[in-house]
């Protein structure tokens, strides 16, 4: 598929906007997808190009957390095996599986994400105690929300970073960093699938591509510099935001 110079301009700037966002409080494809839409790249090309723009931006700004010390890989293996197996299974399973109920509870959930974050007095960037053993639990919860990015996919970053904080007491600057990187597990799947069925309109992914670069990197410098002054209100936003678009555009 081809697409005009300046339109390849634009999309490379809504990658960047789409990084930027996602790098903080994820939701980037709320930005980056109906861009695809109005460029006119048809509904499941725009799922494919999406995802692997997305996951260049999610790559850069997990990269940036765990340069500055956000996020211990090593604790995080085998939730990362287990989130690769997850979304690989969901993406499986969407096939033989009624998502219909998904598309009333999640936004529902979101909501709930969006109070939680809102009218929590105790969210800070300093880390609690966890109410969940991190190394039991952090692989499940890796493998739960990676089945559910398979099989529908928005809010998945909001998922990670409320089991982090809620269930494993992480800092919300530590709480993102591992949900970038569990987040980028999640993407590969489903993205391999993308690639192999030819779907990826290449010319619009790569110009999205050099916008994420510049904005995964700009706002994970943001919110690791501004903690949770900046990622608590933009999770509220972002979850809000992905709620009503699950209820107005199904």
């Amino acid at each position: 598929m081809m697409l005009e110079p300046v339109v390849l301009v634009a999309l490379a700037g809504v990658g960047m906007l789409a990084g930027f966002v996602d790098a903080i409080a994820g939701g980037g494809g709320m930005i980056a997808l109906p861009a695809l839409l109005s460029a006119g790249v048809p509904p499941v090309a725009a799922l494919a190009t999406n995802k692997f723009q997305g996951s260049v931006g999610t790559a850069i700004a997990a990269f940036t957390y765990w340069r500055r010390g956000y996020v211990d890989l090593k604790a995080l293996l085998i939730a990362l095996v287990l989130t690769l197996i997850g979304s690989a299974t969901g993406a499986a399973a969407v096939q033989v599986i009624d998502t219909g109920l998904l598309a009333t509870a999640v936004p529902v959930m979101l909501i709930g994400i969006a109070l939680y974050f809102l009218f929590a007095p105790n969210l800070t960037d300093a880390d609690r105690a966890a109410r969940l053993d991190p190394r039991l639990f952090v692989p499940v919860m890796g493998f739960v929300v990676g089945f559910y990015d398979g099989i529908f996919g928005p809010g998945t970053g909001s998922f990670f970073t409320i089991g982090f904080v809620l269930l494993f007491g992480f800092g919300l600057i530590r709480a993102s960093g591992s949900t970038k990187v569990l987040n980028l597990m999640s993407n590969l799947a489903a993205l391999m699938v993308f690639i192999l069925a030819g779907e990826v309109v290449w010319p619009a992914a790569l110009a999205m591509a050099c916008g994420q670069v510049a904005g995964g990197y700009l706002g994970a410098r943001i919110g690791i510099r501004f903690g949770a002054k900046i990622i608590r209100p933009l999770v509220v936003l972002v979850a809000i935001g992905l709620a009503i678009r699950l209820l107005l555009v199904p």
